[in-house]
């Protein structure tokens, strides 16, 4: 077990440290993983290394298909069958094993669904949605204006700093995944409701000394939950029985950028992605979007 222990501990470090993962990435392999050492012994925990050092293909196809079985999707087994991967390939890298049992296996293929999407018309609405001039509206209002017109993740949302906000340049820095900074333009609109908010709205919400962009009503930083609840006070009057996330704005911002004739590798660098093959996704959802047009509007569609 003493081996097993080590080569856990060292695959928890490469993870959060050299790949930079976040706790909340590790803790899905942890799960994955351990769901698998529970098939594989029938026992909770780490197994011992001779356990996993006899592993065949066959083993792990096993597994997935226990999962089939029990009604997993497709993406969540290709999602525990790349924590094994890694896992595997990392035990063969630093000498822990001789083989690596996920070798010859392949990733079960992903129908890719198209994320959903606001109208123009309706983010429009959204983000102009807050009214009044007490600080919490011109909160709101900033914030729904730099979601929408960043197309941030609501972690990089709330990490924001009132010194990422260059008032009045246009600009916003963003820390992304992998602790990567960007640059994203903001629109006038967006502009001018952050330069509000922190002239006029965070000045008020301030308790003690901040550094973060966005507050909550006791003055500390707003968490991902809070931005939440700050939707959830605007979609159901507007949209009623509809789902919009905060992930909808990005979808949206990406959407509407290429359908205005945006290039494809500048979006790709204003949302923060490795591979342009992640946002190639949006180009597939404005050809769909055409199509509905085409389809609505043409008399013999």
């Amino acid at each position: 077990m003493k081996a097993v222990d080590e080569a856990w501990r060292s695959f928890e470090m490469v993870l959060l440290g050299e790949r930079q993962l976040s706790p909340h990435t590790w803790e899905a392999y942890r799960r994955d993983l351990l769901q698998f050492f529970r098939h594989l012994t029938g026992k909770e925990g780490l197994p011992p290394l001779e356990a996993l050092e006899g592993l065949k293909a066959e083993d792990i196809r096993g597994f997935l298909g226990m999962l089939q079985e029990k009604g997993y999707s497709r993406r969540s087994m290709a999602r525990k069958l790349a924590a094994l991967r890694t896992f595997f390939r990392f035990l063969l890298r630093e000498g822990f094993l001789r083989e690596d049992p996920t070798r010859l296996l392949h990733t079960p293929k992903l129908g890719r669904p198209l994320p959903r999407v606001l109208t123009v018309r309706e983010a429009a609405l959204l983000v102009e949605a807050p009214e009044g001039e007490d600080p919490l509206a011109l909160r709101d209002r900033a914030l729904l204006e730099v979601l929408y017109g960043a197309g941030l993740r609501i972690g990089e949302l709330v990490q924001l700093n009132a010194t990422d906000a260059e008032a009045g340049k246009g600009w916003l820095r963003v820390m992304g995944k992998g602790k990567k900074e960007r640059l994203v333009p903001l629109g006038r609109p967006a502009q001018e409701a952050l330069s509000r908010y922190l002239l006029e709205g965070r000045p008020r919400l301030l308790r003690r000394p901040e550094e973060a962009l966005f507050l909550n009503r006791r003055g500390g930083r707003l968490t991902p939950r809070g931005v939440r609840t700050i939707l959830s006070r605007y979609v159901p009057g507007l949209f009623p029985g509809r789902r919009v996330t905060p992930h909808t704005f990005r979808h949206s911002f990406a959407t509407h950028l290429l359908d205005g004739g945006a290039d494809l590798r500048l979006v790709q660098e204003w949302l923060g992605h490795a591979s342009l093959s992640t946002t190639q996704i949006y180009t597939h959802l404005s050809r769909e979007r055409l199509q509905e047009v085409y389809r609505s509007a043409h008399p013999r569609a």
